[in-house]
């Protein structure tokens, strides 16, 4: 590693531990960016014009704010940095939205909109989710023009406003401004972790479908002394159409939500993924649980996974001696890259009705419809990063073929053509989109410096990884 590049991430470990960073991130916490809450439409602007854009603007960044295709009041930021033509051009992304804060939930008394730090968790709604994660980033980016006075490559970043809502508009932003956005490759920073003490690089995410299953039987419930035994309930009825979606281990058992298998060099990847089990990094992993014959972690990225979010009949509040007639379900579909899941729910209707659940309506949600994605493994700029990482941490990092979640990244893939590389900084026991929302700061203060090293070994990498134009 060159002097020079040791210096520059001194300065980003120096940041961290100055209280620049806490600084930093407290006041984009202090916006209560909700776009799940209608009353907050307006905030998202004020984050774009009193935090994200002097921030750009101090970096020698041009700004515009662009407008949503399919909903006005949520709006994206792009800035662009563009120090010579020819040189490699790298999109950032983040999202500058929060889910709901949850105001008195939170433990010992605190409010999601203000950081506290309690030893190594650093609290507040957006900690994990979004803002702490670009935080670093656009910290980092600063940090590399700082110690060389040039990035040595240029920069596009995208900041949208509504990732914790499906994304609406972005697939169409990215369709009708592939001109402003193309670029060489993406790189971002979202979701968690394999764990905490690992640093990872992850190459895509998992798609999922949000949809509810609903049962109607008649008007009204009917008392169940009288009735009990020679009407149908329609809470047993949903409960046993689930229970043909999935067998009692959390098989999948719907035809053609099963992928046909696993390609190797994903498989030889997944092979050295390591869950050990720690009550910082969430549950403890069931080993029987899920699909027979595969590891943990081949069932966490490469396969389909169902999930029921919640599930209602009757009066869960207060509950009465009556034959409920209707049921209702939310559920959830994640699945792998390679699937085809167009026909997803012509697939479940026809297990229904084989299983002889014809009465149970499957209605599609329009949230939860992100992609599966996956970038190849052997890329030039995957290769590039996981050696950067290397080189700043001594260690080899967490390469996943694409994260158990799901995020946009669709839109860069698929619609931009981009190679997409995502280094989280976060954990899996964070507690994102729940109270308590945290990040750690050992882990925030080691990837100032890993993304200080990336944003360095990319700039320094002219000529050595092919280009979008020559790929």
């Amino acid at each position: 590693m060159s002097s020079l590049r040791s210096a520059a991430i001194e300065t980003g470990l120096d940041y961290f531990d100055s209280g620049a960073f806490l600084e930093n991130l407290s006041e984009k916490v202090s916006f209560e960016t909700e776009s799940q809450n209608p009353d907050r439409q307006g905030v998202m602007l004020d984050y774009f014009r009193e935090i994200m854009i002097p921030a750009f603007e101090e970096m020698g960044f041009t700004w515009r704010i662009l407008d949503n295709p399919v909903n006005e009041n949520m709006p994206f930021l792009y800035v662009e940095r563009i120090e010579e033509e020819k040189l490699t051009t790298v999109l950032g992304y983040g999202h500058g939205d929060v889910v709901l804060g949850m105001e008195g939930k939170w433990r010992a008394g605190r409010s999601p909109w203000k950081i506290e730090q309690d030893g190594d968790y650093i609290y507040g709604r957006g900690t994990a989710d979004n803002k702490g994660q670009h935080a670093i980033n656009i910290a980092a980016l600063g940090l590399v023009l700082k110690s060389k006075g040039r990035l040595g490559f240029n920069v596009k970043y995208l900041i949208e406003s509504a990732e914790e809502i499906g994304s609406p508009g972005l697939r169409e932003l990215c369709q009708q401004n592939k001109s402003l956005l193309k670029a060489d490759l993406l790189i971002a920073s979202d979701g968690p972790r394999q764990q905490a003490a690992k640093p990872t690089i992850y190459l895509g995410s998992r798609g999922n479908r949000s949809f509810d299953l609903k049962v109607k039987l008649r008007e009204g419930a009917h008392h169940s002394g009288n009735w009990g035994g020679v009407i149908s309930d329609a809470g047993t009825i949903l409960a046993q159409a689930i229970a043909s979606i999935i067998d009692r281990n959390g098989a999948i058992r719907v035809a053609g939500w099963r992928p046909d298998g696993i390609p190797e060099d994903v498989q030889a990847a997944l092979a050295k993924v390591i869950f050990e089990t720690s009550e910082e990094d969430g549950p403890e992993i069931e080993p029987g649980w899920g699909e027979p014959g595969l590891t943990a972690a081949e069932k966490l990225f490469a396969w389909t996974s169902f999930a029921v979010l919640a599930f209602e009949t009757g009066n869960p509040a207060r509950p009465v001696g009556a034959i409920p007639a209707t049921a209702w379900a939310r559920c959830g579909l994640r699945f792998p890259p390679g699937l085809d899941i167009c026909d997803w729910t012509s697939a479940l209707r026809r297990h229904l009705d084989e299983n002889g659940f014809s009465d149970v309506v499957v209605e599609p949600q329009s949230m939860g419809g992100f992609d599966a994605t996956r970038t190849a493994l052997d890329n030039p700029w995957v290769r590039l990063a996981c050696k950067s990482l290397e080189d700043t941490t001594g260690a080899p990092p967490v390469l996943l073929p694409n994260l158990g979640g799901s995020l946009p990244n669709g839109c860069f893939m698929d619609v931009l053509g981009l190679p997409t590389i995502w280094v989280p900084h976060s954990y899996p026991g964070c507690s994102q989109h729940a109270p308590n929302e945290h990040i750690l700061a050992s882990v925030a203060r080691q990837a100032l410096g890993i993304m200080v090293g990336l944003y360095w070994d990319i700039g320094e990498a002219r000529g050595a990884v092919a280009r979008a134009d020559d790929r």
